[in-house]
């Protein structure tokens, strides 16, 4: 990012022509035809199974890559997929993910969804999308994929086919033989008709049996959050993906850059921007365990995974940073050049150990699926401000608004004022950003501007400062939580008269689901009864709180509603509190109050002789910003 360092560098490539005049394929298979072209015998994906340095893996070149998805649109062509069909993937991380994802594009509409999801939140967005084929596992030991989408199945008639793929093609010997005699037994209760992937897709040309696409159209459906609750599902054109693509090629890689990207395909951010990234710039990207960063032993051969692959860029999040600075860096990175942080604010701390350890600069930046995914980034060669997510990028616009209901504007917010984030870009789909009519309405500002419900502020460098939420969700690790299910489930108890969910500050994730209560009077209830209640309604592991408190009365608004900023600042005490404490450090919180620049800040008092600088480097681990009460020291995180 050489010519990508300021506001003014910015600007100079959006003057250069209108977007609409830029050179790009109008199509995803004119883009993977005009790579494939150029750089035919480079590496563009790699698979590991396993994720020992030395284990088996398997490439494809952009020549190969090419063939395998014009297969597998042919294949989908023929079994009915138009363009305004969809082809559901329920799949972790191999090739045929990959292929799938691409191959539906080609065809018709791909909809890649979270194999984390229950079935009956598969099911809904099977339905809501119109699936008429389902790409997903034959049963495998070790994963229930299989299991869900069967129940999922049975509770979404209007899928016509199902594709299974086999991951025993990736297995050596001795498992390749155990696995047939432990695989577990899947009854088929559903109508559909099933192939195999392994069998239908080599059967198909390698030329395209149809017209590609004559231009811009609807080419993905991407479900936004979905741990709790039934997902939303966004809308992608061509257009969105393409672009994103562009930026990485403009600014970042050339077909010389290996990425790895241990973030699960089904992912805005690994099947559109790393995606996207490789295929409009010829890079190779690495896939490393069909789980990702979650797969068996890939934080503790990390290091030296990059060292095989030369990697040059790593894709990851303050969760896995936090994890991989538990290990040794015992591997040659010399290839290294830079890292991207996303999903979650990463605390200063964090992003400090690892440029100490690695020697290289983590970049944050900030998007989100309803905008195809990239909105901005801190810019390697420019000014860093730890905790801003950088700036705009080129062609992306942001206003910082505070808006009624409907949408309708009513005041622009000005430098360092915090207000809702609104965005336009070629990512942005306006008007038309989610599937279902209905969610779209209050959407847009003025009609055109998204949305984001993140509260933030632009300071006078053009960098933007992300504050709140004003959507309330709850962040784990870059997992959306909504704490409605969280609130439903504590208060279906008889006892609970109101709940009130947020997420409390997490060194490794960010944020962690906890939740307050008021109880009826004269209940007679224990706060581990209520978890326990609580728990055994929320079907998602990962928005079960982590905390539960009873307490007399919740703040409450004027019209009554639960008055959450009170409940994050006890939440922030409590957490900042307890870690002092933890490191023997004789400071304590004494107040959080709300600043416009950097929402709620923590305010610390010594209690007796403290290293002020043991200080920083505790808080450091969380997101959230602090001071010191008196004046006095130097401030956390977040601070400019």
């Amino acid at each position: 990012m050489a010519d990508y360092a300021t506001r003014v560098d910015r600007d100079a490539i959006t003057n250069e022509m209108p977007w609409s005049e830029r050179d790009v394929p109008p199509t995803l298979y004119g883009l993977l035809s005009q790579t494939a072209e150029k750089f035919p015998d480079r590496n563009a994906v790699t698979f590991q199974m396993f994720s020992d340095p030395g284990a088996r893996a398997e490439t494809l070149t952009w020549r190969t890559l090419k063939a395998r998805v014009t297969q597998a649109a042919n294949l989908f062509r023929g079994l009915g997929v138009g363009e305004d069909d969809t082809v559901a993937i329920l799949m972790p991380n191999c090739t045929e993910c990959v292929v799938s994802l691409y191959g539906a594009q080609v065809a018709g509409i791909a909809n890649p969804i979270n194999p984390l999801l229950e079935p009956e939140q598969i099911a809904s967005i099977l339905r809501e999308t119109g699936a008429k084929v389902l790409v997903t596992l034959r049963a495998f030991p070790k994963t229930d994929i299989a299991q869900k989408a069967a129940k999922a199945l049975r509770l979404a008639p209007g899928v016509e086919t199902v594709i299974e793929v086999d991951l025993l093609r990736y297995l050596d010997f001795p498992k390749s033989w155990i696995v047939p005699l432990i695989r577990p037994k899947v009854p088929v209760r559903h109508n559909a008709r099933v192939l195999s992937y392994a069998e239908a897709v080599p059967k198909q040309s390698e030329t395209l049996d149809f017209a590609d696409s004559d231009g811009d159209r609807v080419s993905a459906y991407f479900h936004t959050g979905g741990t709790t609750g039934m997902p939303k599902v966004a809308q992608h054109k061509y257009s969105g993906f393409i672009y994103n693509g562009w930026l990485a090629d403009r600014l970042l890689f050339t077909e010389e850059d290996t990425l790895i990207c241990p973030l699960p395909f089904f992912h805005v951010f690994a099947a559109v921007v790393v995606g996207g990234a490789v295929m409009s710039s010829g890079a190779h990207v690495v896939l490393p365990t069909p789980a990702g960063y979650r797969g068996d032993g890939v934080f503790d051969n990390f290091w030296k995974l990059l060292e095989r692959w030369k990697v040059s860029f790593v894709i990851t999040v303050p969760t896995a940073i936090a994890a991989l600075m538990q290990r040794p860096v015992n591997a040659d990175l010399s290839a290294l050049k830079i890292a991207f942080s996303g999903s979650a604010p990463l605390p200063v701390e964090l992003y400090n150990r690892f440029r100490t350890a690695t020697d290289v600069t983590i970049v944050e930046g900030y998007g989100l699926t309803e905008a195809t995914c990239l909105v901005a980034v801190n810019p390697p060669e420019g000014e860093k401000k730890v905790g801003s997510v950088g700036l705009p990028f080129p062609y992306t616009e942001i206003r910082i608004l505070h808006c009624d209901d409907s949408g309708e504007v009513q005041q622009e917010m000005g430098v360092d004022e915090v207000g809702e984030i609104c965005v336009s870009n070629p990512g942005v789909f306006a008007g038309q950003t989610y599937l279902e009519p209905d969610k779209n309405k209050g959407l847009f500002a003025d009609g055109t501007w998204l949305r984001t419900g993140d509260l933030g502020r632009i300071d006078a460098d053009g960098y933007l400062w992300i504050t709140g939420r004003a959507k309330d969700l709850i962040i784990r690790g870059g997992h959306n939580i909504d704490p409605a299910e969280i609130e439903e489930a504590l208060t279906s108890h008889d006892s609970v008269a109101v709940a009130g969910a947020i997420g409390q500050p997490d060194a490794f994730s960010g944020e962690l689901p906890c939740a307050y209560v008021e109880l009826v009077d004269g209940a007679q209830v224990t706060e581990a009864e209520l978890l326990e209640h609580a728990n055994s309604r929320i079907h998602e592991r990962a928005a079960r709180p982590k905390y539960l408190e009873i307490v007399p009365e919740l703040p409450k608004t004027a019209v009554g509603k639960v008055f959450k900023p009170d409940l994050r600042k006890s939440a922030i005490a409590r957490v900042y509190d307890a870690a002092l404490a933890d490191k023997g450090l004789a400071a304590r919180v004494v107040s959080v109050v709300e600043d416009k620049k950097r929402g709620l800040v923590a305010k610390l008092e010594r209690t007796g002789e403290v290293d002020a600088e043991a200080v920083r480097h505790c808080l450091g681990e969380f997101s959230r910003p602090w001071d010191w009460a008196e004046g006095a020291g130097q401030s956390g995180s977040n601070a400019e």
